[in-house]
């Protein structure tokens, strides 16, 4: 014998179903539309994870070594060997992204598909228009909030660059006492740290490896390809052939 279901709760389970349905769509859209972010954002935490875990049982065979009792992970996460860690490396990635998005306005690679071409126009150098669809806010509203939004990109890596910068060094100077406290020594001041060669060797390090991979990039997409991305010039450009 079947049951026969009322007529309005019919309506309401195909309202609940249209209503799964458009969330599901909503999300296949969203996960296509940013999954290039998504995946760096994945690769980023995973490896943030890895970098803790791996550097927690470092510092603590390090404390070992000293005859220091090992310290549990929530304390770790102050410690001046995590906080250096890390932002010794974002420094040197902001830095690289801010100078390579500034000096590539200025500044030509022949050939490279990271390059604008001096020898035409460029849609990136032409001024912006309130009248285009869809305009940003700041491009509407002009004056210097407009100019403001022109350098936008740039500001915020180099005020990344400077904020991750800092953190580098209070965390690097916090190592280095916390070391320094172990044995008994005498603590470094901020202003003597500053001009002290293990700080500076940390951050040229860092820096020199982000420059390399940038002029790799520059200059590799000359010769190379890789169809299918952004990054690359057409497969079957010519070597010339500058922008992508």
């Amino acid at each position: 014998m079947y049951k026969i279901y009322p007529k309005k709760y019919k309506i309401l389970s195909k309202k609940m179903a249209d209503i799964y349905t458009y969330k599901n769509i909503l999300m296949k859209k969203f996960i296509r539309n940013n999954s290039l972010s998504l995946v760096f954002l994945f690769l980023f935490i995973g490896s943030l994870v890895g970098q803790t875990l791996t550097g927690y049982r470092e510092h603590n065979k390090e404390l070992l070594e000293d005859g220091v009792a090992p310290i549990p992970l929530s304390k770790y996460l102050h410690t001046g060997h995590f906080i250096q860690a890390t932002f010794e490396n974002w420094e040197s990635e902001f830095l690289q992204m801010a100078l390579f998005v500034v000096l590539a306005i200025f500044l030509q690679q022949k050939g490279s598909s990271e390059s604008k071409d001096f020898d035409k126009t460029e849609e990136v150098d032409r001024e912006p228009s309130k009248r285009r669809k869809d305009a940003p806010w700041p491009v509407k509203a002009g004056g210097w909030i407009l100019g403001l939004y022109k350098n936008s990109l740039t500001i915020a890596l180099f005020l990344l660059f400077l904020a991750s910068f800092v953190l580098h060094f209070y965390g690097s100077l916090k190592d280095e006492n916390e070391q320094l406290a172990l044995q008994g020594l005498q603590q470094e001041t901020p202003l003597a740290y500053l001009g002290d060669s293990r700080f500076w060797f940390e951050s040229f390090q860092n820096w020199q490896s982000e420059f390399l991979s940038v002029l790799a990039i520059i200059v590799l997409s000359i010769f190379l390809r890789q169809k299918g991305s952004p990054q690359s010039k057409l497969v079957d450009a010519p070597n010339s052939e500058t922008g992508g």
